[in-house]
């Protein structure tokens, strides 16, 4: 009887890395079995009383019965009682870690005779069984020498073999394939491991380290029953044989764990599951759908189910596969190399979805290391670091979302951006629960983006996402894959687009993930110079090499693909371009030609933006760059990097130092907030009050505004409204639509509670939040606050230059010449008829937004009544409107 495992139960009577002891339960001896025609009839033997048995001579010492288990890379609970004083039970598992079939130890059966371990069944077997029983006790065996090896080896059994009648012996492996394949470093398992056919008939090789018994079981056909044939044990794990076949069967293997047995297929009996034009596009750097051929994918390959996994890693000298399913130990699940394109490979059938894993690295020095998937989908929570086997099972409701978000080019469309930090947004909320708060929120306030901070997977939760070691696994901390995608589509059909911060610029030293990954420098750079990031202790990417370059560019179009992302503002981008980023003299290595720019990250970031805007219209690409660097959202066709926007840090930095200066001082610093319309065109810009600008001492928008409470909250709004009025797209970071007073932090996230009833200020949070929601809205229905963002023809001047009064005044345009008035009084004074000049041809103007309403929290003054033109020319114009300017704030206009 052969017994299978329990689904959902851990085997109970073997431990993890092994054990010994005997084999119980062999085929009994003389049994005739009919296999393809051929009638094998084992030969005598002795009578196990005159046979003596491993560990039984009273004068030789006991070897180990458990081969000395490791240390799991993951935490397990305690194992329970013995069910036996041989073998110790492995750890129990969860419910939902059913054991599968590469799974090797398993259940305890009883001990068996000879007679019910027997698979013939019929009555002649049993006949010729006693018939052989009979006949076996006229033979003497001598006993064997007893050896200094059998007495004092804790493998003893490894060195002793056994072979099994009924099956001829295999010719044994040479030492130096031997060798390899049990150190892990063989690079073609499937030409020792499996079945090969060959002029005496069709060998077997099985390696299963820690079993006791292996057997090859036939399928039968017509009357034929299935044929099991037991294998010779030749120590160390190995089995094998060799049955008289013409080809090679259908066949399962039954392998034997301290008495009990199971089914499986093997592994080794399949021919790659991975294509030649896959690997051919990997080794050009070219397959712009890399998640599809490496990592671990779910599939049913030569008609059976299981999961096919494949790595990356040339270097190696061999790479197991390791996980739940083994108890961590991939001794017995060696892949194989698939030629130069670096690639290994095995298919696991009866593995599925919910299966951690990890590869076992043989790397060149001979040193083993155990790596997570850097292709994985899907992650364990931090600090665990497995992968995950992950398949997408969500089916997308944003159908209307995709087919129109392409209708408009992003630099000719509204676009104003709320940057979230998921994990604290509202801490402790899943990917799920978010969607039922994060689009409606959003789209209250009118936000037409949301602007995700990285959601790859990272080990360290206080780096906000920035240090990622799962590229292809959105973090684990808030739900699985398909939970981030139904945020995604929740906020897709709530009308509002996602953008996600992409980080192709470094990644951390963990030495389970992507450093040193094949036991070289794989994925960094191999010169130290150009592979450590001095500010953040990271590597930096080897941007040159066509793999790595390859792995990043389809890490890119697979979020925009797999997750409908609709923008990546990729992180550091100037870190990438220069050389000496961040470094001394003599720190740094030159380009080719003696000058600081990386080449080798222009080509990856060109590359990235051609293929992103190709394959996937309607997203946009943004880059985080500080520089003055030529050409950053340039096509690729003109010799840019082809961007869609750029962040403008120079307008951040030099409106932040403005704004924070007292009013009486701020007439000496007005440049700093015209200097931006300087380059305002010579990219396309969205203006960022980010993250970074609210962190570390830097304080949060409204604490950087002088004066007390009531002068703090008018510069806020004002410089809102200066803001969004300008040139460019605008960003803002969450807590700062509300005038939140304390910087972020990662762990509590924005302070709701000053909006809450019971706070006695709740009132001025929610003036300011009512005014962002304005902004928005009048922002929205005005195109010339975002039809001609990039062109000079959408701006013009009034009146740049009244710093005496801490005025600023300008027009903007759409595409129609329809105008907008914008006018900034960032002193705390009203100024009563103050003239502008406008155009004559205008009947009149009417205030549609005034940051210094009553029901923001201002003083309420402001323009009532449509005001109309004087023929006074002022300003170079040949007309003129008296208005009054309201106390640090801005008023937009509009022809009534």
């Amino acid at each position: 009887m052969t017994r299978h495992n329990p689904p959902g139960r851990a085997p109970p009577g073997i431990a993890d890395r092994g054990a010994g002891g005997d084999v119980q339960g062999r085929s009994p001896q003389g049994v005739e079995h009919s296999l393809g025609g051929v009638q094998l009839r084992p030969p005598a033997r002795s009578t196990p009383e005159e046979t003596p048995q491993r560990g039984t001579d009273p004068k030789a010492p006991h070897p180990p019965t458990t081969a000395p288990r490791p240390k799991s890379p993951h935490p397990r609970p305690e194992p329970p009682k013995e069910a036996s004083p041989v073998t110790p039970r492995p750890p129990s598992r969860k419910s939902s870690e059913a054991p599968t079939e590469a799974q090797a130890p398993q259940p305890p059966a009883p001990a068996k005779t000879a007679k019910t371990a027997s698979t013939a069944g019929t009555a002649k077997t049993a006949k010729a069984t006693k018939s052989a029983a009979k006949t076996a006790k006229t033979a003497k065996t001598a006993k064997p020498p007893k050896t200094a090896q059998t007495a004092k080896s804790p493998t003893a059994r490894a060195t002793t073999p056994r072979r099994r009648t009924g099956v001829s012996t295999a010719e044994p492996l040479d030492a130096g394939t031997r060798g390899r394949l049990l150190a892990g470093a063989h690079h073609d398992p499937h030409s020792v491991l499996g079945a090969h056919p060959g002029p005496d008939g069709v060998t077997f090789r099985v390696l299963r380290p820690y079993a006791q018994a292996v057997a090859v079981v036939t399928e039968g056909t017509g009357r034929a029953k299935e044929t099991r044939l037991q294998l010779n044990d030749d120590g160390d794990g190995l089995f094998s044989g060799v049955l008289p076949l013409r080809s090679v069967p259908e066949y399962t293997l039954r392998v034997t764990y301290d008495g009990s047995e199971q089914e499986m297929r093997d592994p080794y009996r399949f021919l790659p599951a991975i294509g030649e034009v896959d690997l051919y596009l990997i080794g050009e750097g070219r397959h712009e759908e890399l998640w599809r051929a490496l990592g671990a994918e779910p599939m049913t390959h030569e008609g059976v189910d299981g999961t096919r996994f494949t790595v990356w890693a040339p270097n190696a000298q061999g790479v197991r596969l390791a996980g739940d399913f083994n108890y961590w130990d991939g001794a017995g699940l060696p892949m194989r190399s698939l030629g130069a394109s670096g690639v290994w490979e095995l298919f696991v059938p009866g593995i599925g979805e919910g299966t951690r894993y990890k590869f076992e690295i043989t790397q060149p020095d001979g040193g083993h290391t155990l790596r997570a998937d850097p292709m994985a989908r899907r992650t364990e929570v931090p600090p665990d670091t497995a992968s995950i086997v992950t398949a997408s099972h969500h089916v997308w409701r944003d159908e209307e979302w995709m087919a129109h978000r392409a209708d408009h080019p992003v630099h000719e469309a509204p676009f104003s951006v709320y940057e979230v930090h998921l994990p604290s947004w509202r801490p402790g909320l899943t990917y799920r629960e978010l969607a039922e708060q994060l689009p409606s929120y959003v789209a209250d306030l009118g936000f037409t983006h949301v602007e995700l901070m990285p959601v790859a997977e990272h080990p360290f939760g206080g780096s906000w996402g920035y240090q990622i070691t799962g590229f292809y696994a959105p973090t684990a901390r808030l739900g699985t894959p398909d939970d981030f995608r139904h945020l995604v589509d929740a906020l897709h059909r709530a009308g509002i687009g996602v953008i996600v911060d992409w980080v192709p610029a470094h990644f951390p030293k963990d030495d389970w993930a992507l450093a040193r990954f094949d036991g070289t420098p794989l994925y960094e750079h191999p010169d130290p110079r150009r592979a450590e990031h001095p500010d953040w202790g990271t590597l930096e990417f080897d941007y040159g090499r066509t793999e790595v370059r390859n792995f990043l560019v389809a890490n890119a179009t697979y979020w925009c693909e797999e997750f409908h992302i609709d923008g990546l503002r990729v992180d550091a981008v100037a870190s990438m371009l220069y050389l000496d980023y961040s470094r001394e003299g003599g720190d740094w290595a030159p380009n080719e030609y003696g000058g600081r720019e990386n080449f080798d990250a222009v080509g990856f970031l060109q590359e990235m933006n051609a293929t992103v805007y190709r394959r996937c219209p309607g997203v946009v690409t943004i880059a985080e760059e500080s520089t003055a660097w030529e050409g950053v959202t340039r096509p690729t066709d003109h010799g840019g990097l082809g961007f869609g926007l750029k962040w403008n840090m120079g307008w951040m930095h030099d409106s932040l130092v403005y704004v924070s200066k007292e009013p009486v001082h701020r007439k000496y610093h007005h440049n700093e907030m015209t200097f931006s319309m300087v380059y305002a065109y010579s990219e396309n810009y969205v203006l960022p009050i980010s993250h970074d600008e609210v962190v570390h001492g830097k304080q949060a928008l409204v604490s950087k505004m002088p004066g007390d409470w009531w002068q703090r909250r008018a510069n806020h709004r004002a410089y809102l409204g200066f803001m969004w009025a300008h040139p460019g797209k605008q960003l803002l970071f969450m807590g700062q639509e509300f005038a939140q007073g304390a910087e972020w932090s990662e762990a509590h996230g924005p302070e709701w509670w000053l909006l809450d009833d019971t706070y006695h200020s709740a009132g001025d949070h929610r003036g300011v939040r009512d005014l962002v929601r304005d902004l928005n809205q009048v922002y929205a229905a005005t195109p010339a606050l975002w039809e001609r963002d990039t062109v000079p023809e959408g701006f013009a001047w009034v009146d740049g230059g009244a710093a005496e009064d801490n005025v600023f005044s300008f027009m903007r345009f759409d595409a129609q010449g329809s105008p907008l008035l914008a006018v900034s009084n960032f002193s705390p004074v009203v100024r009563h008829d103050y003239r502008l000049g406008v155009m004559d041809d205008i009947p009149a103007w009417t205030e549609i937004l005034n940051t210094d309403a009553a029901r923001y929290g201002g003083s309420d003054v402001h323009n009532p009544e449509p005001l109309k033109p004087e023929s006074t020319g002022a300003h170079g114009r040949p007309a003129s409107v008296q208005l009054t300017l309201p106390p640090l704030a801005t008023v937009w206009l509009r022809p009534a």
